[in-house]
């Protein structure tokens, strides 16, 4: 028995030698992880009621925002396609974590999803903006057809139908109602960024860089037949060398992929390479990884790009003198702006010290240890509150933005359900044929950051 013992030991540390230092948890870092863990779930629950509180129960429609007003609560009754989708996400994360039953997410979707199908549409597409209360368009600010917002909706749908197989027909009709080939360019082989319907044409402008949000839209327009795979290939990794407008001069080479010259552009930071998203926020970067298998299956390509996005993210923040970090467009006290880390952008935004809760969360499955330290940095600021955290802070002036965000709650809640179960929103949008028939496009790319 002493033999089998010593062996066992002797082979223990022998393992423990060959594997690298990284791979191996000190106690310290388990309990950090346990902590974390629980924190998150924590902060999930208390997040949650954000949707519980300010969605319509008669349209299963969530509020877009909430302000504080002098102390009183300000709700924003106009919801979009994107918060649509976020919601039925959400309540799936909720049920994951235990806080709602199977039932009571199923009745909660199933009421969204009626009321879905008696808005006004555009081809099967909805509009940017609805009144909460009865699901009626909104035309006060116009009358648009955003392609990354029917993304996140068509998103929220997939996986709803692949987490309860009873909504499955209902979730299905209506994406295959949505016809992303309307908002198609064949000749450039892009999508544009949507269609104005008062004045009844295509807006001049294009979704040409891969590496921002609306990626996902372009992913399910393949999977689901209305864009041919050629696209993919013909969005811009980096812009071609000679555009100088850009923020640096790309480096790279270029690759035929299904018969198509994309040139495998990168910029570089601190020695690090890394492909652009349009301005350095979080949310373009990570956002799509909520639904899309980029970390599992875009080894080389997008899921490395994430890891460099995230850990530039933070260096940016130390380098600035910031105590915290993530910067993504996010509610100030006076609007709604744009944040990011200004190297990692095509153009990039400005960053003033204001950063955003959910670029924590969205950082998660790529810096989970940084991001518990973030969290405690973050709730120090006085941010955390009835709903989870507020909206943003700005960590040089200590001022707190007094509003929650239905996008950004939804993306915290979701980022924390696929870190606590196993990527459990990614498998629903890959369990259905318009999320797993495009991944060789993530499996065969190799990003020249390597």
């Amino acid at each position: 028995m002493k033999k089998n013992l010593s062996l066992l030991a002797v082979l223990s540390l022998i393992f423990c030698a060959l594997m690298p230092a990284s791979s191996i948890a000190t106690p310290s870092e388990k309990g950090k992880k346990t902590a974390l863990s629980k924190q998150l779930e924590a902060i999930s629950n208390q997040t949650y009621r954000y949707f519980e509180d300010f969605t319509d129960e008669n349209t299963g429609l969530t509020y877009d925002a909430v302000r504080k007003d002098d102390g009183e609560i300000d709700p924003q009754k106009h919801t979009s396609p994107t918060n649509i989708g976020m919601y039925m996400m959400s309540t799936i994360a909720a049920e994951e974590s235990g806080q709602l039953t199977e039932e009571e997410a199923v009745s909660k979707i199933q009421t969204t999803l009626d009321t879905l199908e008696e808005m006004e549409t555009w081809n099967g597409l909805f509009y940017n903006w609805y009144n909460t209360d009865d699901g009626s368009l909104m035309t006060d600010w116009g009358e648009f057809i955003s392609t990354v917002d029917n993304g996140w909706l068509s998103a929220g749908l997939i996986v709803s139908g692949q987490a309860y197989p009873e909504l499955n027909k209902q979730t299905s009709d209506l994406v295959d109602n949505m016809d992303y080939s309307t908002l198609y360019d064949p000749e450039v082989g892009q999508m544009h960024g949507g269609y104005d319907v008062a004045e009844g044409s295509l807006t001049d402008h294009y979704y040409g860089a891969l590496y921002t949000e609306p990626r996902v839209a372009s992913y399910l327009s393949i999977g689901k037949g209305d864009v041919p795979t050629t696209h993919w290939w013909k969005m811009e990794r980096t812009m071609p060398e000679d555009w100088d407008w850009q923020s640096q001069t790309p480096e790279g080479y270029t690759e035929t992929y299904d018969g198509i010259e994309v040139f495998e552009g990168h910029y570089t930071y601190n020695d690090q390479k890394f492909v652009p998203s349009w301005g350095g926020s979080m949310f373009e970067a990570l956002m799509p990884q909520l639904v899309m298998k980029e970390k599992e299956l875009g080894k080389k390509a997008l899921g490395l790009n994430n890891q460099r996005h995230v850990d530039i993210q933070i260096q940016y923040a130390e380098e600035q003198g910031y105590e915290a970090w993530g910067m993504s467009a996010a509610a100030t006290p006076d609007n709604y702006k744009e944040f990011g880390a200004a190297p990692l952008g095509h153009e990039g935004y400005e960053a003033d010290g204001t950063v955003t809760p959910h670029a924590t969360f969205l950082a998660l499955e790529y810096a989970p240890m940084e991001a518990f330290e973030n969290i405690q940095t973050l709730k120090s600021y006085d941010t955390y509150g009835k709903y989870g955290f507020l909206d943003s802070v700005n960590v040089e002036t200590g001022e707190v933005t007094e509003a929650y965000l239905a996008l950004d709650q939804g993306m915290s809640i979701v980022a924390i359900a696929n870190y606590l179960h196993d990527g459990v929103i990614r498998e629903y949008f890959h369990q259905d044929d318009i999320g797993k028939t495009p991944e060789e496009l993530l499996e065969k790319e190799e990003f020249s950051i390597q």
